[in-house]
């Protein structure tokens, strides 16, 4: 009896080897990079930021400590992608 074609939850066996990069590398470079960069301009606004009333260094390092989250959301979600 033959198997049943495209109905099952499996995933069906790869062919070959794939000559593709996996995304999981590229992401954990990128995000090291971006986060090293995103550190560094958060530290060189910061400057702006210190001579301020304290409630805008409040503000302002509670969204900074915060923004990075959303990019890195999305770059392990496009990572976790096939």
């Amino acid at each position: 009896m033959a198997e049943p074609r495209g109905g099952g939850l499996a995933r069906p066996p790869e062919s070959g080897t794939s000559t593709c990069m996996s995304r999981v590398p590229v992401a954990v470079i990128a995000g090291i990079l971006g986060f090293l960069l995103y550190i560094g301009a958060a530290v060189a606004l910061a400057d702006a930021v210190l001579p301020q009333h304290w409630v805008l260094q409040v503000l302002y390092f509670a969204v900074a400590g915060m923004a990075w989250v959303w990019p890195t959301g999305r770059l392990m979600r496009w990572a976790a992608r096939k």
